[in-house]
């Protein structure tokens, strides 16, 4: 079997980096999780190359994505980043920056981390969904939806269940790469040294 990379990431060596490095990896570190969080919210109608290509500034804008921080946002705050062009400049999605910053600090301040919020949805496993093509991969599934929903209970916006469901492929909750491709099993093998397959 030919191994090739998954054809959605071929546009670009940034792409290519994320796909081959990144996307698909388990991640369990919560402010990594609620970096991914805020960024696919941003990401909503657009294409994932758009908020990857603003990805450093919005860390530099966004405090590094530290919620403290971005929980504590005045509307002043808020104004001066909508002026910045660095990032996508729309005010639903950076005022829900600020509500989800909120949100994870009131889940945490209650004894749950963000980790374990969203990996009892998955049993604290990886859904390895050894997929052939990319017509095979839904946009939403029964574990995003119940994730969408608990989420928004939670306090959280801007995490409809297809967002959600691109979440869990960026950070490896669901296993998405082609069986061809090869970082499925660099994937793989990553969900096996957490534990987490």
């Amino acid at each position: 079997m030919k191994e090739k990379r998954c054809s959605w990431c071929l546009s670009t060596p940034l792409y290519r980096r994320y796909h081959d490095e990144e996307w698909g990896r388990p991640v369990t570190d919560d402010a990594t999780l609620f970096e991914f969080l805020l960024l696919e919210g941003a990401q909503a109608g657009l294409s994932w190359i758009t908020v990857l290509n603003k990805r450093e500034h919005y860390r530099k804008v966004f405090n590094g994505f530290d919620a403290e921080k971005i929980a504590r946002y005045t509307p002043r705050r808020v104004e001066k980043l909508l002026e910045d062009p660095g990032i996508i400049r729309n005010r639903l999605k950076v005022e829900s920056a600020v509500k989800n910053a909120r949100a994870y600090l009131a889940l945490r301040d209650g004894g749950t981390s963000l980790a374990e919020f969203l990996w009892q949805f998955t049993d604290g496993r990886v859904r390895d969904n050894r997929r052939r093509s990319l017509k095979s991969v839904p946009a939403i599934t029964p574990e995003s939806d119940a994730i969408s929903k608990a989420l928004k209970k939670a306090g959280f916006n801007f995490v409809g269940s297809t967002i959600v469901y691109a979440f869990m492929q960026a950070t490896g909750m669901v296993n998405d790469h082609l069986v061809t491709c090869p970082a499925y099993r660099h994937c793989i093998d990553s969900a096996k040294r957490k534990n987490l397959l």
